[in-house]
């Protein structure tokens, strides 16, 4: 994480190695330079109850580690797993970068990169689940 710039919006919350830190009434920017910080938009954490996907889960996890709600070395194995079942499901030229990029970031621990690789499935995801609806 060596370099991170986070920008916040007045009154923005983020977890930051288990401790939320909230943005004051303007715009702020925060460097981190603490290389492999745990970092956690609170905007963009799934809830619990919504973590009913395949790829919410698997962000959902990530999310508990970068809390620090779930050891990394626990982890690791099960998020690796759910990657690759992902990766039966998402075959497609830019999923299979981002999955991978997922894979390459867990792997080295870097667990923010992991998650924000995830994250990019999203939109994939309620796309084929959208299809498989109709």
């Amino acid at each position: 994480m060596a370099g991170l710039v986070l920008k916040l919006a007045p009154k923005e919350r983020v977890l930051i190695n288990g401790a939320v830190i909230e943005n004051g009434d303007r715009r702020g920017r925060l460097s981190i330079v603490t290389p492999d910080a745990n970092i956690l938009r609170l905007r963009d954490a799934i809830h619990p109850t919504d973590a009913t996907t395949p790829v919410r889960r698997a962000c959902y996890a990530l999310q508990l580690v970068l809390s620090g709600d779930c050891d990394p070395d626990d982890a690791r194995q099960a998020l690796l797993c759910r990657i690759e079942e992902l990766s039966q499901v998402f075959t497609d030229h830019d999923s299979r970068s981002a999955l991978a990029e997922a894979t390459d970031a867990l792997i080295g621990e870097h667990h923010y990169r992991c998650l924000k690789a995830l994250r990019a499935l999203l939109p994939r995801e309620d796309r084929v689940l959208a299809l498989r609806q109709q």
